[in-house]
């Protein structure tokens, strides 16, 4: 298995967010983990606009591999401030390199959530040990 940041905050639907501690404005992605679980990722796309609030929890987007295709979850509330569209344009990125060039998109957040996990949890959920 992938390591584990641990300076990242992760959620159980297999994103992660970075940038908590440094401000209000967070960068959201999925996991090396999910990323493996997927397979070769072959389309991304975020729902939302730049400048459309979401809630945390809510759809905002899809991933698509070669086995199928799974909902992106925003993992905080807030505005969407930013779209990588490096990742849609070449969703491999989510392969290669997730906790990198391959983030989905960035919130600034309006409320910090409570139920994030730290990357000692995030482990334990992924080993099947939650």
């Amino acid at each position: 298995m992938s390591t584990i940041p641990d300076d990242l905050s992760y959620t159980k639907e297999h994103e992660w967010v970075a940038g908590l501690e440094d401000g209000r404005t967070v960068t959201v992605g999925i996991t090396a983990y999910a990323a493996e679980q997927l397979g070769d990722v072959v389309y991304v796309e975020v729902h939302s606009e730049v400048g459309a609030t979401i809630a945390a929890g809510d759809a905002v987007g899809e991933v698509e591999s070669t086995k199928s295709v799974s909902d992106i979850f925003a993992p905080v509330g807030g505005e969407i401030v930013e779209i990588n569209s490096a990742v849609v344009d070449n969703p491999s990125l989510v392969n290669s390199d997730p906790y990198g060039e391959g983030w989905l998109f960035r919130v600034r957040v309006e409320e910090e959530p409570d139920d994030l996990l730290s990357a000692a949890e995030y482990a334990a959920l992924t080993s099947g040990e939650s």
